[in-house]
C-alpha cells in the first residue's frame, strides 16, 4: 500500500512525498538520510497522510498537492486535522484559507 504525506519542518514549511512506511519515511527525515530539502529543516511533524490503491496513483496525488498554494496545502492539512479532533478552530482556519483562494 502507497502512501502520500505531508510533513510540516521546524521552519514551518511543508513538504509532500510518497512512502509505503510512513512511519520510517518521518523517521529518515528526521535522522538526515531523508530528502535534501529536509535535511537542515528537521525535525519534521508528519501533519497529512493519505492512502492510495498504488505507486501511480499516489504519484498523482503528490504531484496534486505540491501544485497546491500554500493556503491550500494548510487548508488540507487543517481538514485533517478537523477530520480528526473536531475542533472548531480548525473550520476557521479552513474557511480563511478557501475564501482567500483566487478564481
Amino acid at each position: 500500500m502507497w502512501f502520500v504525506y505531508v510533513v510540516r519542518c521546524s521552519d514551518r514549511s511543508l513538504y509532500t512525498g510518497v512512502t509505503t512506511d510512513a512511519e520510517r519515511r518521518v523517521g529518515e527525515h528526521n535522522d538526515g538520510t531523508g530528502a535534501r530539502y529536509t535535511r537542515s529543516r528537521g525535525p519534521v511533524k508528519l501533519v497529512y497522510l493519505e492512502k492510495a490503491r498504488n505507486r501511480g496513483d499516489a504519484l498523482m496525488r503528490e504531484h496534486e498537492i505540491k501544485r497546491m498554494s500554500t493556503a491550500g496545502k494548510n487548508a488540507l492539512v487543517a481538514k485533517a486535522k478537523l477530520l480528526k479532533t473536531g475542533r472548531p478552530a480548525c473550520r476557521r482556519a479552513i474557511r480563511r484559507a478557501t475564501l482567500s483562494r483566487r478564481p
